[in-house]
């Protein structure tokens, strides 16, 4: 499929700020045009939804919908858009979710103002793109588990992390069921999963961590 000529862009973070930057640096390029925003992932993926969007930038922590299930609906329900993810974070986990979420490339925000064009650029021509830290984590932190003797501790699975990230911010079990449409066993088995993997007696200490890894804002 040939690039379109320019590239029509949403941009969702919950943070105002992040999101002017992000438009100043693509407006300045002559094939992108930033035509839309959102702060948060539902909106997000409801606009994509509209039509004549052709790349969505999301960010990885988001309210109401995570930037990876953003990424997940934008798959199904509109395959002709590429996304993004932004992040603050480069570790190995997130990248490997941001790919398997269906997105085309994982940019971390400190480095966005140097490599998001380029990003954008290539998710339109079919290449993935990966923030050149996130890269070198990632084979650092194989390279660890290779040497590891003792093994290392349990990393959250995609629907672990959203269940986590929604728990945090103060969703009921039901409620969370419903966004998400599994059941409210389902939810709980997650949810006792993810404190098990984590060493985590509660909720409060879940928020602590989601805090801590960056999946809501303190």
């Amino acid at each position: 499929m040939p690039v379109p000529f320019p590239v029509r862009i949403l941009v969702a973070d919950d943070h105002s700020v992040v999101r002017g930057g992000l438009r100043l640096l693509l407006d300045n390029e002559p094939d992108l045009r930033v035509v839309a925003e959102a702060d948060n992932g539902v909106d997000a993926v409801e606009r994509c939804l509209q039509g004549d969007i052709h790349l969505a930038i999301l960010d990885v922590a988001m309210p109401r919908m995570t930037g990876l299930q953003a990424a997940r609906e934008l798959s199904r329900g509109c395959p002709d858009v590429r996304a993004l993810i932004l992040s603050m974070h480069d570790r190995e986990q997130y990248l490997a979710e941001a790919l398997a979420a269906g997105a085309s490339g994982y940019v971390a925000k400190r480095g966005a103002d140097k490599d998001i064009v380029d990003a954008c650029r290539n998710a339109m021509r079919g290449d993935t793109f990966v923030y050149p830290s996130t890269a070198s984590v990632a084979l650092r932190e194989k390279l660890d588990r290779t040497r590891a003797t003792d093994g290392f501790a349990l990393s959250l699975t995609p629907r672990e992390t959203e269940i986590a990230k929604l728990v945090a911010e103060g969703h009921s079990t039901k409620a969370v069921a419903r966004m998400l449409a599994i059941s409210v066993k389902t939810v709980e088995t997650h949810r006792a999963n993810i404190y098990k993997k984590l060493n985590l007696r509660d909720r409060v200490e879940l928020t602590h961590y989601a805090i801590r890894e960056g999946l809501v804002e303190p």
